[in-house]
């Protein structure tokens, strides 16, 4: 079956840096686009940046610049590398996978990361 399983969340002063990494398995990864949301405390789910088949990456405004979204097809892994985090950016983090032709979507468990001041 379908897993997405996210790693890398933790406690980090406003700043300083954390990687995220998403382990995907039970899917054909390579033709999936992969993403990661984020979701605050009263606050609705949001795109923070998303990675296509061929390379080609988004980010939210609020993020762009600051972070980073990479994918190891070999490894069936995505990342995302945060750097200068802010305490806005406290939230869960979810791994999610695309496959737009069909309409399937899957979700991972989500990691929590908490950025202090």
């Amino acid at each position: 079956q379908v897993q997405l399983v996210e790693s890398g969340g933790g406690l980090v002063q406003a700043g300083g840096s954390l990687r995220l990494s998403c382990a995907a398995s039970g899917i054909t990864f390579n033709i999936y686009t992969m993403n990661w949301y984020r979701q605050a405390p009263g606050k609705q789910r949001e795109l923070v940046a998303s990675i296509t088949t061929g390379d080609n990456a988004i980010y939210a405004e609020s993020v762009k610049d600051r972070f980073t979204i990479s994918r190891d097809n070999a490894k069936n892994m995505v990342y995302l590398q945060m750097n200068s985090l802010k305490v806005e950016d406290t939230a869960v983090y979810y791994c999610n996978a695309k496959f737009v032709r069909i309409g399937v979507d899957y979700w991972g468990q989500g990691t929590q990361v908490t950025v202090s001041s």
